[in-house]
């Protein structure tokens, strides 16, 4: 459907967020802060409809789509948990590019974990997905995910996710114009 849209909401903050640690797996809870951010995403989103609600099986993205108030209306998706960092789970960049210079996750993946193509070929359900509902959709899920995700929306490869920062709690909107796919608004805190 041209006329529907996708909108991407990334999880309040947790305490691995905020130090930097990559979080796949680990399902680490919102911190009173991310909890704070999450229940006032409820005011952006009250306005809207949506024809579909999606959240990743996590805590963190399921309790802040709950605290945002669509928690009755989620459905859950796999396809929507974080990036597999196997064996980089709850390190921080610099810690891994002390073994490895030049490490970027949106173009080396992580060892025992997921390949940047396996993240895209996630999100590419995702869009596909969305796209087949009938009215807005709102998928509650993580940053690596949800950059990887906008790439692929506009039909770049899951790689370019690198160049869109995404912030806790933050919303933003997939779209179309004149029937082309775009990113309408991204990262509003």
């Amino acid at each position: 459907m041209t006329s529907s849209r996708l909108w991407l909401v990334r999880h309040g903050e947790t305490r691995w967020s905020a130090t930097g640690k990559h979080t796949g797996r680990t399902d680490v809870p919102l911190t009173d802060s991310g909890r704070a951010a999450a229940e006032a995403l409820a005011t952006t989103l009250a306005s809207q409809s949506f024809a579909l609600v999606l959240t990743s099986p996590l805590s963190r993205a399921r309790d802040t789509c709950t605290l945002a108030g669509l928690g009755g209306e989620a459905v859950v998706d796999g396809n929507l948990r974080e990036w597999d960092y196997g064996d980089y789970e709850g390190r921080t960049t610099p810690e891994i590019r002390r073994q490895r210079p030049g490490w970027n996750v949106f173009n080396d993946g992580c060892p025992g974990g997921e390949s940047p193509e396996q993240v895209g070929a996630r999100a590419d359900q995702i869009v596909l997905r969305a796209r087949g509902v009938d009215g807005d959709v709102v998928a509650f899920s993580h940053g690596h995910l949800l950059r990887v995700l906008a790439a692929r929306w506009v039909g770049l490869p899951p790689q370019a996710g690198a160049h869109l920062a995404l912030a806790t709690a933050s919303v933003s909107v997939l779209g179309w114009e004149r029937e082309v796919p775009v990113i309408s608004s991204w990262d509003l805190t």
